[in-house]
Formats: structure tokens, sequence, C-alpha cells
């Protein structure tokens, strides 16, 4: 009776141990949104011709990390010419969630999505079509391109995460990052 009763203690306080040292083993690291930001700024312009429109993001998109609350926020200016006439700029606002590639070691947005498009310039009728060009745009462009990529030769916390980050949460202003070897 007294080898079942210490087993069973022993299986007992071996469960709560596992997860208790998971804990005490992890770390948090912090991407601020300046230096999200800053990452995008090395992404080169998108065009995408549809033929009869032609959709251009010359300037990589802003960022507002945790607005609205867990996503992304995404504000764009792109450029839309309907059959070959002059660009007319439209503001594009939209969020995306998060995720982390561990085989390229860095973040990307995952299934962005155009909320708004707004032009004085667009007529009524073709601001459909104009959104979902913007949507289109908008994926293609984070398809490949991370908003933030993991360096070898970075800072000691890019380092430790390429090797043991676990999970990625957004929170106001930051990604944070969860490091565990286990």
């Amino acid at each position: 009776m007294k080898t079942t009763l210490f087993a069973l203690l022993f299986a007992l306080l071996g469960s709560f141990a596992a997860p208790c040292a998971a804990a005490l083993l992890e770390r948090e690291v912090s991407f601020s949104e300046s230096e999200i930001q800053k990452s995008l700024l090395k992404n080169g312009p998108q065009t995408k011709n549809y033929g009869w429109m032609t959709v251009t993001l010359s300037d990589p998109p802003r960022i507002s990390v945790g607005t609205p609350e867990g996503r992304i926020g995404l504000a764009a200016r792109i450029h839309v010419a309907v059959l070959g006439g002059a660009p007319i700029p439209v503001d594009v606002t939209g969020t995306a969630g998060i995720r982390y590639d561990d085989n390229s070691k860095a973040f990307f947005l995952e299934n962005p999505v155009v909320q708004s498009v707004e032009s004085q310039a667009i007529p009524k009728e073709a601001q459909p079509s104009a959104r979902q060009a913007a949507n289109t745009l908008i994926n293609n462009y984070f398809r490949n391109r991370p908003v933030y990529q993991l360096r070898e030769d970075g800072t000691p916390q890019e380092i430790a995460a390429r090797w043991l980050l676990r999970s990625v949460r957004i929170e106001p202003g930051r990604l944070v990052a969860t490091l565990s070897p286990l």
C-alpha cells in the first residue's frame, strides 16, 4: 500500500513539475513596432496588372501592432490606373495576423485583408473591383516578404530566438516571442 501511494504521489508531482520546469525555462523577447516598420522599408514596390487595371504599391504599408487588439493594422497608399489612364491615389486600410516560419526564421503577415478603399477619384461602381485588386496586391506583397527576419548576426535575443522560438503573440506596439528549450 505504501509503495502504491508513493508511486501515485511521485506521478502526481511529476505531472506538475514538467510544466513548471518548462515555464521556468521560458523567456520572452519582443520586437517593437518601429523595428518592424524599419524592416519593412527594405521591401521594394509591387505592381499587379489585370489587363484593364494596374495597381501599384510604391512604398511599404505602415503597420500598427496590436491595433485592433490581437491583430496588425495596415495602412497604405496604392495607385490604381484604369484602362491605361493616369494613376489614381487610393488609401487602403486592413488587418492581418502574424505567423512565424521556422525555415526562414522570419515573421510573416497571416491572411491580410483589405477592409477599406478610399478615393475621391474612383467611381462608386469601380470600388468593389478596386478593393478586390488592393486585397490581391497586399496578399501578393506579403506572401514572400517577411515583416521581420531574425538575423544570424543580430542581437543576442535575435540569435536565441532563431533556435528557441516556440510561439508569438501580438500585443499593443510589439510582437512578443516566447522562447523555450523544451
